[in-house]
């Protein structure tokens, strides 16, 4: 039970949908899109709603029990910052469960824009947002303070007609939830129709499916890791093993004999 958590980057409140009066007693959303917040879901859940940006947390240190957030954390400029910020707000014992889109999300369509605009532009600027490597996350997660880290990754594959139908759902719909346009202050506004054309054809033939269909990839991050206290579990001492790892290969011929 967690008398306090905190949804970052809350957006209209979708994760408030799936916790419950037992679990959670009271629920803080943030999020840094006004509009969203006005609009949010209504929950079974206390709820409180503040407009703030998630890498200046307006929270004083050890306040809050649990720390959700789902899908927002690509959008920050500054990710070590806020999980910094996350740690901070955290009672000692608490913990941060969060889930974010991860790098190859998307990859079927930058490397097809990419490709379009070097073939008929002579170069190209990105057109969806950056994301971060599995590999970095858990350091930048340990560097912010958080111990005990599990880090996971799963993959999510949507078809479309075509590459018009994917940008055309991403600029859409799901610019409401997931806002995978582009946040980069550097990019070029408009692309070429010829270059949007060139684009759909790279797309379907590198990876076009066998019924005309086109895949998007969706990649994401999940993670989870406590703040420091000390009733915590902690690792063994160096040395203090009893059993060598060596030993393992033994216990086939061990079962075999029927000995324990």
């Amino acid at each position: 039970t967690f008398p306090l958590a905190l949804d970052v980057g809350s957006g209209r409140g979708y994760i408030a949908q799936h916790l419950t009066k037992e679990t959670v007693e009271k629920l803080v959303q943030v999020d840094i899109a006004e509009n969203a917040l006005k609009n949010a879901i209504e929950s079974e859940i206390p709820t409180v709603r503040v407009v703030a940006d998630e890498e200046f947390l307006p929270f004083k240190e050890d306040t809050f029990d649990l720390v959700v957030s789902s899908l927002s954390l690509h959008w920050v400029n500054d990710l070590p910052k806020a999980f910094r910020e996350i740690h901070q707000v955290l009672k000692p014992d608490g913990v941060f469960i969060g889930a974010m889109f991860g790098g190859d999300t998307l990859y079927e369509l930058r490397c097809s824009l990419q490709l379009a605009e070097l073939e008929r532009e002579g170069g190209f600027s990105p057109h969806v947002s950056p994301f971060t490597a599995v590999a970095d996350l858990g350091h930048l997660l340990s560097r912010a303070g958080f111990n005990t880290l599990t880090v996971d990754t799963d993959e999510i594959q949507v078809n479309y007609p075509g590459l018009f139908e994917v940008m055309e759902d991403l600029q859409g719909k799901y610019v409401l939830c997931m806002g995978e346009s582009n946040c980069s202050w550097n990019r070029k506004p408009l692309l070429h129709r010829e270059t949007m054309l060139a684009a759909a054809a790279i797309y379907q033939e590198m990876y076009g499916n066998s019924d005309g269909s086109v895949p998007a990839t969706f990649q994401i991050y999940y993670m989870i890791g406590w703040k420091y206290h000390e009733s915590q579990a902690k690792p063994a001492q160096r040395g203090s093993a009893t059993v060598s790892f060596g030993d393992l290969a033994k216990i086939e011929g061990l079962l075999k004999t029927g000995k324990k």
